[in-house]
């Protein structure tokens, strides 16, 4: 099964317009965040989703961590999958399930050390895919992913082996070393922002060579 790509950070129609030419099979879509690159107004999220054809997936990256607070966020933007950058601090997934059934809910992992593996065994039963970042929440200003940063390989294959559903991996990916990822970690998809960019522009040949990298290694 050949691996699922998803560009992150997409910041208007045009570019999601190219991410899907260039061999995308999700948009990630960044509201508001306490750090990191990329965030957009929801009126735009919404837009964007509305131009993005059928089968693509279109992801809300929320820092919203009350269930119903990220129902009312997905409202205003309506995507068909909902990626969840802090931890759930009030309600639960199911709640979230039960307003929204026909949505997608991706929890994100900061792949820090062992209690990151731990933790993404546990909720990798609650949701319907993890994503592994390189963001740290326990900052002062939270990290919650866009760093750049390469984590520990050796942990998000730990997580890989054991969770109950699907892994994206993401943090600090590139041209360069995509083929390592993808081969040492054997996740289902991959999930890119600041690696195919240029002065916070996406980068047709970068692009171009990360998908063309990212699909002969299968």
């Amino acid at each position: 099964m050949r691996i699922r790509i998803k560009i992150c950070c997409i910041s208007s129609i045009k570019e999601a317009n190219t991410a899907i030419e260039l061999g995308a099979d999700a948009i990630g879509l960044v509201a508001k965040m306490p750090s990191g690159p990329g965030p957009i107004p929801d009126v735009l999220i919404k837009q964007i989703v509305h131009s993005v054809p059928p089968l693509i997936g279109t992801f809300l990256l929320t820092s919203e961590t009350s269930a119903d607070e990220i129902i009312k966020h997905h409202h205003r933007t309506q995507t068909n999958t909902i990626q969840i950058v802090d931890l759930l601090s009030k309600g639960t997934y199911s709640q979230i399930k039960e307003a929204l059934p026909s949505v997608k809910i991706v929890q994100v992992i900061h792949v820090i050390d062992s209690k990151s593996v731990d933790l993404a065994i546990r909720l990798s039963e609650s949701v319907d895919a993890l994503l592994l970042d390189s963001g740290n929440p326990n900052l002062k200003i939270k990290e919650l992913g866009g760093t750049g940063r390469v984590h520990n390989w050796t942990l998000s294959k730990q997580i890989r082996d054991n969770s109950k559903c699907p892994i994206i991996l993401a943090g600090g990916l590139t041209p360069e070393n995509v083929i390592q990822a993808i081969e040492e970690v054997q996740s289902f998809a991959i999930d890119v922002c600041s690696g195919v960019r240029t002065n916070g522009l996406l980068d047709k040949e970068k692009l171009s060579g990360f998908v063309k990298y990212a699909l002969n290694s299968n």
